[in-house]
């Protein structure tokens, strides 16, 4: 099978070591079926999109309407919009996850704010009549639960997108433009004890207030979300590819 790839953009290394482990796990990939690229450590390579199943980028600590960014985020933000711009044209299989959603988002034309933001726990997901018959998300339950956290969010789908999935505190939980480019608002790969690890680490970067973090855990670890793995799992199986395979002609979504 060829690998996926994991774009990752998270500068702790623990927290990156661990986003790629639940990646890993929970699209049932074994050891060199997911490889890892860290944009926060160096440019982005040249990239032969034939080379991968698919692409999946992960979330992050930057957010893409921040007025003031630093060079690194400047920089991965500009080879993302490029990196975009070929996986659109071609309908490359992708899926972008929290950061992924405002980075996609903006690309095709979306508005990033902070009118929308989640506060870190779960909220019930919906699937709209269009993703009940997608094929990666539909055949989930209409409405299930699933981990957020975030301070930005699309205030509406970007046009030309397929809105798949709505909160109601969040619009735009998860698109699909043409038919193999996915984002989700919510985040595909976490569980409690992984999201807990997470929120340890940015405990004071805004998401919460620092003296709420051993009241937060405890509600995490009473959350339960085992539906929205299955999406990334789904995905997965949707379009692990054999070495051999070669990537189908782009054709627009009807």
């Amino acid at each position: 099978m060829r690998p996926f790839l994991l774009l990752a953009t998270r500068e702790d290394d623990a927290v990156a070591d661990s986003e790629f482990e639940a990646f890993a796990r929970h699209g049932g990939l074994g050891p060199g079926e997911l490889q890892r690229l860290r944009l926060d450590r160096g440019p982005m390579p040249d990239l032969d999109l034939d080379d991968w199943s698919g692409i999946v980028l992960g979330g992050s600590p930057y957010c893409t309407s921040d007025t003031v960014k630093s060079p690194t985020q400047r920089r991965v933000e500009r080879e993302l919009s490029a990196l975009f711009d070929e996986v659109v044209a071609r309908d490359v299989p992708f899926l972008g996850a929290c950061y992924g959603i405002g980075t996609l988002g903006v690309h095709r034309g979306g508005t990033v704010d902070r009118t929308y933001g989640e506060p870190v726990g779960t909220v019930p997901v919906t699937l709209t009549a269009e993703g009940r018959r997608d094929p990666v998300l539909g055949g989930l339950p209409t409405t299930f639960d699933a981990f957020v956290g975030h301070k930005e969010a699309l205030v509406a789908p970007p046009p030309g997108a397929v809105l798949l999935a709505t909160s109601g505190p969040c619009p735009v939980q998860a698109f699909r433009v043409g038919r193999n480019v996915y984002a989700t608002q919510f985040h595909p790969e976490l569980d409690a004890e992984g999201f807990i690890a997470r929120c340890l680490v940015y405990r004071d970067e805004g998401y919460f207030h620092p003296d709420e973090f051993d009241d937060l855990a405890v509600r995490l670890r009473a959350s339960s979300a085992p539906f929205a793995p299955r999406v990334w799992r789904r995905f997965v199986q949707r379009y692990a590819r054999d070495a051999r395979d070669r990537v189908a002609p782009a054709r627009s979504a009807t």
